[in-house]
């Protein structure tokens, strides 16, 4: 049995991760996301990897100074209910934690995924940076059916002057 490991993406994943984003897109809200997208953001993925390329992917994305968003979180559907969207999950938490960054977030439409793992729901309207940033070019906005959610992450807020806490 090969083993299994949760590791940063590599160059040569952006075609998996690609295709399972692309996948998961067409039967569950999932953004899309293209090579472009991917290959600019690809310092942010993890990928699950059992020895036969990413079979799994989930990004920490900055989106301010304290505060990081789980976004494209997508499991290959032969591998579901294995513990592995969990686990990519905490390692973005783990990631975010070792970058200083006191809450993490989602948009999701499985709050109850999230809250297991001890997210706590919030309001969208709390995140100006993720809606005024991202969702205004999402086609479901501004009639978007997901929830957000958010952990914090033990880490003290490190604002700044240069850097106002607008949450």
């Amino acid at each position: 049995m090969s083993q299994s490991t949760i590791r940063k993406a590599l160059p040569s994943d952006v075609p998996a991760i690609h295709r399972l984003i692309d996948e998961a897109s067409k039967v569950v809200p999932v953004i899309p996301r293209s090579h472009f997208e991917i290959y600019a953001d690809l310092r942010d993925f993890f990928v699950f990897d059992e020895g036969n390329g990413a079979q799994a992917c989930c990004a920490l994305h900055i989106t301010w100074h304290d505060l990081a968003e789980v976004k494209s979180l997508v499991v290959a559907e032969a591998l579901r209910g294995r513990g592995i969207g969990r686990r990519l999950v905490e390692a973005a938490v783990e990631e975010a934690r070792a970058l200083g960054i006191a809450r993490v977030f989602a948009l999701t439409n499985v709050a109850d995924f999230f809250k297991r793992l001890g997210f706590v729901p919030a309001d969208k309207h709390t995140l100006p940076q993720k809606i005024w940033g991202e969702c205004v070019r999402c086609p479901r906005f501004p009639d978007c059916d997901e929830v957000a959610v958010i952990f914090h992450t033990g880490v003290a807020n490190q604002a700044s002057a240069g850097f106002p806490d607008l949450l």
